[in-house]
């Protein structure tokens, strides 16, 4: 049995991709996207029929001006999304806009206008995980929509401090970044980290680990990896979006894949229990310089990928 196959046995696996080929090859349970994924996908002839059904829809639209233009750039995460959900048989995460990611309110306007938008092709919203940053208000915003029965995967999350506080909020799925941490600790410290030593790995193994241990049910999705060690150091975390390329590596990959984590045995480990307040959360986080240095690169990355696909539909001229 390749690791693949190993891994599906005790976590669930799921596709960080745009691309629908990619998803019938491996046959994830869930499927995620970003902006820079659909922007990336939205460039290729394979997908472009998705974009100009999304500004066909809008050509006699009552709306103008940036109104018109969030309503396409929506419609096209909610088609790709469609897309997906006939793949994949479990959940496909749809992204708010980063550009909101400060914005309690609006985060949570947007969120409802995707879940209809949604449930109006007759998707249950089950089936939709909304993406929102973990800063505070979008884990605020989060906190609200899911005592609506919206789920939420708060993203870019980076420190355990952002962890506790989703948790606390009642969300239902995290993505703790794995290989963005390897990234900083890197370029800081000019070391190679390798198995239990990567930070990456060391964090998501604190938080699943927390979690289990106080009875949170909150879902641990480990996200953005860089080799196929930090995925093996994690098997057995709830769930690991992985790329076509690292999935391939697994697939090719024969040998043995023990669980390394399971929750029997984070349930018996001595971890106190902790809370965060804002100002408790903002200075937390504040201290933990690579989570506010990543945490801020990724909102600016994707808001200047939402920039550019609201180029590529004004160009063709909703």
């Amino acid at each position: 049995m390749n690791q693949l196959d190993q891994l599906k046995q005790y976590t669930t696996v799921v596709a960080d991709t745009g691309d629908f080929q990619s998803m019938r090859e491996y046959q994830p349970q869930d499927a995620t996207t970003n902006p820079s994924l659909i922007l990336q996908a939205a460039g290729q002839d394979t997908y472009r029929h998705l974009v100009d059904k999304a500004v066909g829809e809008h050509k006699n639209s009552a709306l103008a001006g940036d109104a018109l233009l969030q309503s396409v750039l929506d419609r096209i995460l909610v088609l790709f999304g469609l897309e997906i959900l006939e793949i994949v048989p479990g959940r496909v995460s749809t992204e708010v806009d980063a550009r909101l990611s400060f914005d309690t309110a609006a985060t949570i306007e947007r969120a409802r206008r995707i879940i209809s938008a949604y449930e109006a092709e007759g998707t249950p919203r089950e089936r939709i995980l909304i993406k929102i940053a973990s800063t505070w208000e979008g884990i605020r915003a989060a906190e609200a929509l899911e005592k609506d029965g919206i789920h939420c995967n708060l993203t870019l999350l980076f420190s355990f401090a952002q962890a506790v506080a989703c948790a606390e909020a009642g969300v239902t799925l995290i993505s703790p970044f794995v290989g963005r941490i390897l990234d900083w600790h890197k370029a800081d410290t000019g070391r190679d980290y390798q198995g239990d030593d990567d930070p990456g790995v060391q964090s998501v193994t604190r938080i699943y680990q927390y979690y289990k241990r106080h009875d949170h049910p909150v879902e641990v999705m480990g996200a953005s990896f860089r080799n196929i060690g930090q995925i093996q150091s994690l098997a057995g975390c709830d769930l690991l979006t992985i790329s076509p390329g690292l999935l391939g590596e697994l697939q090719s990959t024969e040998t043995p894949l023990p669980r390394r984590l399971n929750p029997e045995d984070a349930a018996t480990l001595d971890i106190p229990r902790v809370s965060f307040d804002e100002p408790a959360f903002r200075f937390a986080f504040n201290e933990d310089a690579m989570a506010t240095e990543k945490t801020a690169q990724g909102i600016r990355a994707f808001s200047a990928d939402i920039v550019k696909l609201e180029k590529l539909v004004q160009e063709m001229d909703v």
